[in-house]
């Protein structure tokens, strides 16, 4: 997820190591592209970019190696292409429609784990990440990650995140959740407006997300607000009970 320099004469191996030891059948890596040759000597083959990434304007690669060819071979290729055709003829919305009266949106607050947590078990058969645990998502809080939800009157409407690194100037936007009674209302467009407009304030340039790759709706959002795509991960992330491919979108200010 971060690569150091001192680390990067090593590492290949040393990842190599760990998934033949656990059985993994993917490796996936975040690294900066001065580090890009060093995992493609290692089988490793570049699925996604984001351009001027860091600071010093240096692209940011995401590079995939895999262990199985099922691993490695898309399932749903067709439904990726549809959903990537239609979120490229999305246009962007300068305003979106107002939120109605009784709806509200502001960061999450520690005393809002144990509510967030139930809208993340109920939205999500299994995760990446432990956000179905109240102590997870407080620790979270505590450390560089901001939630934002949506509320009406005491009910949360809809979740997501902004995950900052302050060293990239970057964020992640991610965690996005709305339970079944509230979808179609459009909210995770309001929650991403929101999050923009809060990590630009602590100096954050760059945004990205990894979007499931056969979500319409998800990748429709990011391209409706002026994000770029950025390349497909493959079968990438256990998420919603299987794998999926993900999707790469980004914005750079």
């Amino acid at each position: 997820m971060k690569l150091h320099e001192e680390d990067s004469g090593e590492i290949v191996s040393s990842l190599d190591l760990l998934a033949t030891s656990r059985g993994y059948s993917k490796i996936f890596a975040k690294v900066p592209a001065w580090a890009r040759e060093r995992f493609h000597v290692g089988g490793y083959a570049e699925e996604a970019r984001i351009p001027g990434f860091y600071p010093g304007g240096e692209d940011l690669c995401f590079m995939g190696k895999y262990f199985t060819e099922s691993r490695a071979r898309e399932q749903a290729s067709q439904l990726v292409s549809e959903v990537l055709a239609v979120a490229g003829t999305t246009a962007v919305v300068s305003t979106p429609t107002p939120l109605p009266s009784d709806f509200a949106v502001r960061t999450a607050r520690e005393e809002d784990g144990e509510e967030m947590a139930k809208i993340y078990r109920e939205v999500f058969v299994s995760y990446p990440f432990p956000i179905h645990d109240p102590a997870f998502l407080r620790a979270a809080m505590n450390d560089a990650t901001l939630f934002f939800g949506i509320w009406n009157g005491s009910t949360i409407a809809a979740l997501s995140s902004a995950e900052m690194d302050a060293c990239s100037a970057s964020a992640e936007m991610t965690d996005f959740a709305t339970p079944p009674a509230f979808r179609g209302n459009g909210f995770a467009l309001h929650l991403l407006r929101e999050m923009e407009e809060t990590v630009r304030g602590r100096g954050i340039r760059s945004l990205f997300t990894i979007a499931r790759a056969y979500s319409f709706g998800m990748n429709i959002t990011f391209a409706r607000n002026g994000y770029s795509f950025g390349g497909t991960l493959t079968n990438n992330t256990n998420i919603s009970g299987r794998l999926e491919s993900m999707n790469v979108w980004y914005k750079i200010f």
